[in-house]
């Protein structure tokens, strides 16, 4: 199978937001979600998460930030595109600096794009891995309703460990909105999982309270096993077809529909 068979039923574009331009493919009906690949890219299991959420009545945009569409995982893929974009890419900021990476400005852009398209009451917006806290920084803008941060991993290093990659203003925004909107957030992760600091988790609950962030801590065994890794990506290469993962990939679908159904 060729690596974009995978996505021959989404629709591709190209999106020019200034000073970055990515692919996107689009899929479904229905209010926005945007999601956001993990490490190493846009591969199979993203695209499969998509087209549930698409097929739950949702029109979802998957940008291909980094790596090759569709390509599947593989752990020299990997390797390759974190020493890529932690070392030359300048659209990520990857160590504990107090601010977001530059392309959250592009993804913002591609939700108001969404929003205009699509309508409903705002848009989804999911980040995993490399790219979880992306979703939280997202709201800035005002389209941005429905963030959910699956295994958050930036920033790296244990100076980070009880941060996240977003600037105090960024983080301000998503705390008055939260208050004021009447929103909250999602966030998943393994326990254990080195990419995710307990500290960070408890950092997003304290930062924005237990009702506002809904921190959701898996048990490492209810992964899926005999991937080669230990569990880390909830919603993809560690779901199971039942459990707490199944139960968190229904609670984020559930979410987008609180959120954003008219």
């Amino acid at each position: 199978m060729a690596d974009k068979d995978v996505l021959a039923s989404w629709a591709e574009s190209v999106f020019d937001a200034g000073r970055w331009t990515r692919t996107v493919f689009r899929k479904g009906s229905g209010p926005a979600v945007i999601i956001i690949h993990e490490i190493p890219g846009l591969h199979p299991q993203v695209v499969a998460y998509g087209e549930k959420v698409a097929a739950a009545g949702f029109t979802v945009f998957l940008p291909s930030l980094f790596g090759k569409p569709g390509k599947p995982i593989s752990t020299g893929y990997g390797i390759a595109e974190i020493l890529k974009n932690m070392c030359v890419r300048r659209e990520f900021n990857v160590w504990a600096n107090g601010r977001s990476s530059p392309i959250v400005d592009w993804l913002r852009a591609l939700a108001r794009k969404a929003h205009g398209e699509c309508g409903g009451k705002g848009v989804g917006a999911l980040g995993m891995c490399f790219t979880g806290g992306f979703a939280l920084a997202m709201m800035t803008e005002p389209a941005v309703v429905a963030p959910v941060l699956s295994q958050p991993s930036l920033p790296l290093g244990k100076k980070g460990a009880d941060k996240i990659d977003c600037s105090a203003a960024e983080i301000a925004c998503a705390k008055r909105r939260f208050e004021e909107e009447d929103l909250h957030a999602i966030a998943l992760a393994f326990n254990g999982d080195d990419f995710v600091p307990p500290q960070r988790l408890d950092m997003l609950e304290e930062t924005f309270g237990k009702a506002r962030m809904k921190v959701r801590r898996i048990d490492p065994s209810c992964g899926k096993q005999g991937t080669g890794r230990p569990p880390h990506s909830v919603l993809t290469v560690h779901l199971t077809n039942s459990g707490p993962t199944a139960e968190a990939e229904a609670e984020t679908i559930a979410f987008f529909h609180q959120r954003l159904d008219a």
